[in-house]
């Protein structure tokens, strides 16, 4: 499922990270990636062990805390603290598939099955700079705007088009998803929002319990914990 979630950041939270990022020490984006993606990845990451990091991690968490269409996308179990990158100069990254398992701070480990990139600065600031992600469907050019994100399966091949003009910045991290596959977790969100449609419309009704009860049948029969 291939989702676009907008306003996930406040104008407030957008010009504190980017005032922040300015004056950020920026280091070659390679070194979080293995072999493969490190033959095609030109950008800049905040340095994992970075002070800065950790404290805008905490904001974008607080943030998706706040978001009810990402719980109801991702499910999510368990977040990789969000990292941060910045594209310019001609920087790309070319089509990658995203590692599998991925290492948390305390020697923990999380599968990944969303993966995640929230824009933080507006697309007019900057040309190129598409996440393309490629499915059964094609290929999908997603460029959105500061403080929207985009979720899609961590199985996908994607690819950042080169940054011709400007800086593209952006946070990105991954879920391990309490559905680990991608269709039931569409179904479920499918019957989320109908349910939550139903209920701004008629308010609660039998209908709407009903819907409720299988969701909720549906995610203890699928859900992992």
């Amino acid at each position: 499922m291939l989702l676009h979630i907008p306003d996930v950041l406040t104008r407030d939270e957008l010009s504190r990270i980017r005032q922040a990022l300015d004056d950020a020490d920026w280091t070659d984006g390679r070194e979080t990636v293995g072999l493969q993606g490190a033959q095609v990845k030109r950008n800049q990451q905040l340095p994992d062990a970075s002070p800065l990091k950790a404290e805008l991690g905490k904001v974008v968490l607080a943030a998706l805390e706040r978001s009810p269409l990402f719980f109801a996308a991702a499910l999510p179990m368990k977040i990789l603290p969000p990292r941060f990158n910045r594209y310019a100069g001609g920087g790309e990254y070319g089509f990658h598939v995203d590692g599998s398992v991925m290492r948390l701070g305390g020697g923990g480990q999380l599968r990944s099955d969303v993966s995640c990139t929230l824009f933080l600065n507006e697309p007019g600031d900057y040309d190129g700079g598409e996440l393309v992600v490629s499915d059964t469907y094609g290929e999908h050019e997603v460029k959105l705007q500061a403080g929207d994100l985009i979720v899609y399966p961590s199985s996908s091949l994607h690819r950042v088009t080169p940054v011709t003009r400007g800086a593209r910045l952006a946070s990105f991290f991954w879920v391990q998803s309490m559905v680990r596959d991608d269709f039931q977790r569409s179904e479920l969100y499918s019957l989320d929002q109908t349910i939550q449609t139903l209920r701004a419309r008629l308010g609660e009704s039998p209908e709407g319990v009903r819907l409720t009860a299988h969701y909720h049948n549906l995610l203890r029969m699928w859900a992992e914990t």
